[in-house]
């Protein structure tokens, strides 16, 4: 989860519990602290990043390698040579996919496993198909490469399905944004646990026009057809916005500060605890649909019991 939403007290939290901590992008030098404040407060536990690509710059690399992280988990693109100087530092590589295609180019690229995400996944989507009937594809593909598997994640009885398919793991980040630890707004959490539908939208996509899920709020009540997509005009923004990614993400939220329910432009950028309420309903409410069957804020400890098979 970037934007903020899962920096060092997430992910220090996470790894305690005994699972992969992962970090969100965040800027190179939030980034490089934030490796260290997991690092000092979940001793001689693993650390991992979520590179996005549209928004990973030099410095970020750099960051990861200097800091010698356990594992990257690339996605939404690729970068000629990555894979290869990230694994030639030691670093653990993971590659999102979401179709047998992309598990067989991200194979190609020498990474060192695989997330299989499914359609139902929250926030932005590589993902075409349910989880389950996706992660034997995966695991074709990956032979001897472990799996992960991502979108729908809520229980222990989701991780023992995932495991019982042949999955190695299980990636889990609506049930970690409901999380005390969690860096999104109050009000966000509140309407995620209270949701009773998602949307796969690609309202959300001023400068990162992908496909994405998130729970309605006035924004897409507003800008988004029947059937989840954007009407014309923001789609034509979001559409010709792609290279302004990097320029940008070093302070969306200005972005956000001129978004309004009633306007056509629409940032990626989640609601976190610092804004203020209103900024609610004019952001991405990022959601999987594994949002339906969670109902409370908890800890990330617990969460990670909540997912734990017994």
């Amino acid at each position: 989860m970037g934007g903020g939403l899962a920096g060092a007290p997430l992910a220090a939290a996470v790894a305690k519990a005994g699972a992969l901590g992962t970090l969100g992008l965040a800027p190179p030098r939030e980034l490089r602290d934030a490796i260290e404040q997991v690092r000092s407060e979940a001793p001689g536990r693993a650390v991992a990043v979520n590179l996005l690509l549209p928004f990973t710059g030099r410095r970020h690399v750099e960051v990861c390698v200097a800091a010698r992280v356990d594992a990257v988990v690339l996605a939404f693109g690729e970068r000629r040579g990555l894979v290869e100087q990230l694994r030639d530092a030691g670093v653990f590589v993971f590659a999102m996919v979401g179709t047998r295609p992309q598990a067989q180019h991200a194979v190609r690229q020498g990474v060192d496993g695989l997330i299989a995400q499914g359609r139902e996944a929250g926030g932005h989507l590589v993902g075409t198909t349910p989880a389950l009937d996706f992660l034997p594809q995966a695991l074709s593909v990956a032979g001897d490469r472990p799996v992960f598997l991502a979108g729908g994640i809520a229980t222990s009885a989701d991780t023992r399905a995932a495991l019982d398919t042949g999955a190695t793991g299980v990636i889990a980040g609506t049930r970690f944004l409901l999380t005390h630890e969690a860096n999104a707004h109050r009000e966000y959490q509140r309407r995620v646990t209270v949701a009773d539908e998602t949307i796969e939208t690609n309202l959300f996509g001023f400068t990162w026009p992908l496909r994405h899920r998130v729970v309605p709020n006035d924004a897409t009540r507003r800008w988004c057809r029947d059937d989840g997509k954007a009407k014309a005009l923001p789609a034509a923004l979001n559409a010709a916005s792609g290279h302004l990614a990097i320029p940008l993400y070093r302070d969306l939220n200005a972005l956000l500060r001129l978004q309004s329910a009633n306007g056509p432009l629409f940032s990626p950028i989640a609601p976190n605890r610092e804004m203020p309420d209103h900024w609610v309903d004019r952001a991405a409410l990022y959601a999987g649909d594994s949002a339906l069957r969670i109902n409370e804020v908890t800890s990330a400890e617990q969460a990670v019991k909540d997912l734990t098979p017994a």
